[in-house]
C-alpha cells in the first residue's frame, strides 16, 4: 500500500486536522503582576481579614447574627455591579444588628456542557478567551468592590487561577459540580476563609460532606505560587468548611431536609451548621420562587432554628435575565440565572433581619 510522506499530502493534512487539539498558548500575568496593578491597601487587607472571622464566628454561633450572601449570578459589567454593591453596602449597615451581609462577586461560572465561563475567562463575551485582560479586569473589580466595606464572596472554579484572586474574598464556595473534585477540596482546605460546599446537582448531600471532611485535613498539592511558578502547596485544613444546601432534582431547604443534613453533619463528627442557597434547585431555577423558599427559612429561623446559619440569594439591579447575546447587552440584567431586581430583595433582606432579630431573643 502506498504511503504518502510529504508534508503536503491531503491524508497527512487531514490526519494532523484530526490530532491537532493543542493550538497556541498565551502567558497569563501571575499574582503577584496583578496584584501589583490592583494592589489591596494594608487597611482593606485588614478589613478582609475581619470579615473572615466575623463569618467564622457566625457559623461557629459566637456571633449570633445571620449569615446572607447575596448579589447576581455572576458579574458581566463590573460598572453596573458596582453601583449594585454600593445599594448593597447600604443595606448591611442599615441592618448589621441582625445580618453578616456578603456580596456575591462571581467572575468564573461552571458548565456542565457549554456557555459563556464567567467575566475572567470571557471578559469580552464573544468567546475570544482572553484570560489575561479577564485576570486584570476581574481583579480590579474585587478589589473596588471589596474597597465599599463589604465582605465578598467567589465561587473558585479553577484551582489554577485560585492565587490571582484569593486575598480580596471573605467567602469561598465549592459548586455542585465541583465539590466531589480531590483538587477543590485539597483547595478549600488551603483557602484563608470560611468554605461553603455545595450538595451536588443530583441533590447528593453524602459527598458534600465527604468534601467537608476532606477540607478540614491537611494537604500537599501543585497549585500556582505568587510568582506564576508551580508550587507544592500545603496546607492545615480548614475549620470554617460547612455544607450548603442548594436543592437538586428536587428542593431540601425544608425542615424534614435541613434536619436530616444535621444529623449526617453530627454523625460524620462536624458541626451541624447549614447555610441554604434560595435559588438553584431549591427554587426550580425559577427567581420568583426565591421569596417563598426565603420565607419559609425566615419563619423556621425567627422560630429559634440555630442550625440554619445563613441563606443565599441570587439579586441584581433588575428583575430578570437577558441572553449574553442581547442586543444592545443591557449592564443592569443578569447574563447567567434570573435574579430579583433591588427593589424586591430589601424588603428580603428586611425579613431575614427581623427573624434573627427575634431567633436571638430567644
Amino acid at each position: 500500500m502506498h504511503r504518502c510522506r510529504s508534508a503536503g499530502c491531503p491524508a497527512r493534512s487531514t490526519t494532523t486536522r484530526r490530532t491537532q487539539r493543542m493550538l497556541d498558548q498565551d502567558l497569563l500575568p501571575t499574582p503577584a503582576e496583578v496584584d501589583a496593578q490592583a494592589p489591596l491597601s494594608p487597611p482593606l487587607r485588614a478589613a478582609i481579614a475581619a470579615h473572615r472571622e466575623t463569618i467564622a464566628a457566625v457559623l461557629d454561633r459566637r456571633d449570633p447574627r445571620l449569615l446572607v450572601i447575596v448579589g447576581p449570578c455572576s458579574v458581566h459589567d463590573p460598572a453596573a455591579t458596582l453601583d449594585y454593591a454600593h445599594l448593597v453596602a447600604g443595606a448591611a449597615a442599615r441592618f448589621a444588628d441582625d445580618l453578616v451581609v456578603v456580596l456575591r462577586a462571581y467572575l468564573e461560572k461552571p458548565r456542565t456542557v457549554a456557555g459563556w465561563p464567567g467575566l475572567v475567562r470571557d471578559p469580552t463575551l464573544d468567546g475570544k478567551g482572553d484570560l489575561a485582560a479577564g485576570l486584570r479586569t476581574g481583579r480590579a473589580f474585587l478589589v473596588e468592590a471589596a474597597a465599599t466595606g463589604l465582605p465578598l464572596a467567589y465561587e473558585f472554579v479553577d484551582p489554577v487561577l485560585a492565587s490571582h484572586v484569593a486575598d480580596a474574598i471573605s467567602w469561598a464556595a465549592i459548586g455542585a459540580r465541583t465539590v466531589t473534585s480531590p483538587p477543590h477540596r485539597q483547595l478549600a482546605s488551603w483557602l484563608p476563609m470560611p468554605v461553603g460546599m455545595k450538595n451536588t446537582v443530583g441533590g447528593r448531600v453524602d459527598l458534600a460532606i465527604d468534601a467537608l471532611r476532606a477540607a478540614g485535613l491537611p494537604h500537599v498539592f501543585p497549585g500556582i505560587g505568587r510568582d506564576g511558578r508551580v508550587a507544592a502547596l500545603r496546607s492545615s485544613g480548614n475549620p470554617s468548611a460547612h455544607l450548603v444546601l442548594r436543592g437538586g432534582p428536587v428542593p431540601n431547604y425544608d425542615a424534614a431536609s435541613v434536619a436530616a443534613a444535621a444529623n449526617a453533619l453530627t454523625e460524620a463528627g462536624l458541626p451541624s451548621r447549614v447555610v441554604v442557597d434560595c435559588s438553584h434547585g431549591n427554587s426550580g431555577k425559577d427567581h420568583n420562587r426565591q421569596p417563598l423558599v426565603l420565607a419559609d427559612l425566615a419563619d423556621r429561623i425567627a422560630g429559634g432554628d440555630r442550625v440554619l446559619a445563613g441563606l443565599m440569594l441570587e439579586s441584581y439591579l433588575s428583575d430578570g435575565k437577558q441572553y449574553p447575546d442581547a442586543h444592545p447587552l443591557r449592564p443592569d440584567l443578569s447574563i447567567t440565572d434570573a435574579c430579583l431586581g433591588w427593589s424586591r430583595t430589601v424588603p428580603l433582606l428586611e425579613q431575614l433581619a427581623l427573624a434573627a432579630k427575634r431567633r436571638t431573643a430567644r
